[in-house]
């Protein structure tokens, strides 16, 4: 029987480094996330982790100095866990240079945890003289002072994606502009200008997702112009979405009442999009005369 893997990740470093932007980025690759762990309670979710009987393979824990009066458990329990637990864990540690960490500082009105009542740099001096030895035992150290958030959550999800993870899903929705525009698209379409199928009376109860449908629309030298446009539109535009960060990007399709031209079009995305994208497709409207089932696809 093949051995599970498991991935454990501890997010640790400078306060103001940017450890919770480096949370979401896990969160977003699809790792169970802890915030502010106590180093004390690691064995007892390296054992949660082994009886999860595969349900949870990947985790990131976030350990700072919130917990500093457990920290020293931390090396013993880390050193146990590399000569006997099947589990190995990495440290991300995160790093700044002091001037950047006084403005962060400054720019949130926030008081460094080390000197609540004190000067930022003293709390600085005297975190990174306790944070010293574990960032020496680091896998990784990450220094953001020149980051912006974007740019870190960039970093993270390009040095530990895997190829099981899909952190990046465009939904492909159709819908009907007469029963209003879907509040959660980031790109919309207007189809409306098509031939429209709902003008031939056989075809009008049936959809976008039957063959004669799809064949009608997609035959007309227009609706073919169009898809080379759009196809070529988000070949370019898909991977700057990605390298901003986001994790999910919304297209929606629209025509009239949302059940022949933008369902066959929406469908026609996905089986293109899919190819290289993780894709779903859902037909918000196709539903609306109650006489045709629910449908929504995966690629």
């Amino acid at each position: 029987m093949e051995q599970q893997e498991f991935k454990m990740v501890i997010i640790t470093g400078m306060s103001g480094a940017g450890k919770t932007v480096a949370m979401q980025s896990f969160e977003d690759l699809g790792y169970f996330c802890v915030d502010n762990l106590p180093p004390a309670l690691l064995p007892k979710f390296v054992e949660l982790m082994e009886d999860s009987t595969g349900k949870l393979t990947k985790v990131a824990l976030v350990m700072d100095l919130r917990g500093r009066e457990f920290f020293d458990q931390l090396f013993e329990t880390i050193d146990e866990m590399s000569d006997s637990s099947v589990i190995k864990p990495h440290i991300l540690f995160l790093d700044a240079a002091d001037a950047t960490l006084v403005q962060r500082y400054k720019e949130t009105r926030r008081s460094h945890p080390l000197a609540p009542d004190g000067l930022p740099l003293d709390g600085i001096k005297n975190e990174r003289e306790l944070l010293e030895e574990l960032k020496g035992r680091a896998q990784k150290i990450l220094d953001t002072t020149d980051m912006k958030p974007k740019q870190l959550r960039e970093n993270i999800i390009e040095r530990y994606i895997t190829n099981e993870s899909h952190p990046f899903t465009i939904n492909v929705l159709s819908f009907g502009f007469k029963y209003g525009m879907p509040i959660d698209a980031d790109l919309v379409f207007d189809v409306r200008f098509l031939p429209n199928p709902h003008y031939i009376e056989h075809m009008r109860p049936k959809t976008g997702l039957e063959e004669e449908v799809s064949s009608y629309v997609l035959k007309w030298s227009e609706t073919q112009k169009f898809i080379e446009k759009l196809t070529g539109l988000l070949d370019f535009i898909i991977p700057h979405y990605k390298r901003e960060g986001k994790s999910q990007l919304v297209i929606a399709v629209g025509c009239t009442g949302g059940k022949h031209r933008s369902v066959t079009l929406a469908e026609h995305l996905k089986d293109y999009l899919s190819k290289e994208y993780h894709v779903h497709s859902s037909h918000r409207d196709i539903k609306k005369d109650k006489k045709v089932p629910e449908v929504e696809s995966k690629a």
